[in-house]
Order: C-alpha cells, then structure tokens, then sequence
C-alpha cells in the first residue's frame, strides 16, 4: 500500500492521543507517516500548505501528492483501516458530512484560542 502522509498539530495533546489512537486500531500501520506541524511553517508552505489552515485542520497528502484537509482529510486515512472504514463511509454522507465539518472547525478554533495559540 502506498504511503500516506499526515499533518498533525504535535502540541495539541488530543491530536497526539487520536495518533496514537490511530496507529493501535491500524496496528501501526507503516504506509503512514505523520508529520509534525509545529514550527515548519516553511515547509508546509513549500507544500502549497497553509500554515494556519494545517493549525485549524487536519491535512493529508496522498500517493499522488494531492492535499486533502478538514473531514475529506480524515476519511482518507480512516479508509485505510476496517475497523474505521464503516466511520469513513458515515463521515462522507452529504448531509452529516457539511454539519461534522462545521462542529469540526468550531471545536479547534475554541481549543486554539484557549491555549492562547490562535
């Protein structure tokens, strides 16, 4: 399988324990490599990535070296573990899609602000 490659906020304590999360129900899976985002601002943006858009979501770059961000982001990498694809196929529905992604981008620009890092 070819390897996936994610975005992820390494100071936001609930971003490392969903890695960790992650990595146990996919069993470590090494066709993915995170990234941590903190202080690579640089090379995010030589990524075409957005420094603050990979703060307030989550991105992921795919075989082809496309970016996906926030839920689309999300699907991807659950996809490629049975035991999450049922969530992936829930999060892609039109509907509950749109009212997810909006819950998604309130919840970690509240948690941004709180830590004082928005």
């Amino acid at each position: 399988m070819a390897r996936l490659k994610v975005f992820y906020d390494g100071a936001c304590p609930r971003c490392v324990a969903d890695r960790r999360r992650y990595e146990r129900l996919s069993h470590h899976d090494d066709s993915v490599e995170w990234l941590d985002i903190t202080g690579q601002e640089q090379k995010l943006r030589a990524l075409g990535i957005d420094p603050y858009r990979a703060l307030t979501e989550l991105h992921v770059q795919d075989e082809q070296g496309r970016i996906h961000r926030e839920l689309d982001a999300y699907i991807l990498l659950m996809a490629r573990t049975p035991r999450l694809r049922p969530l992936a196929w829930l999060l892609g529905l039109p509907g509950l899609k749109s009212i997810l992604s909006w819950c998604y981008r309130h919840w970690v620009l509240r948690r941004l602000r709180r830590e004082g890092r928005l």
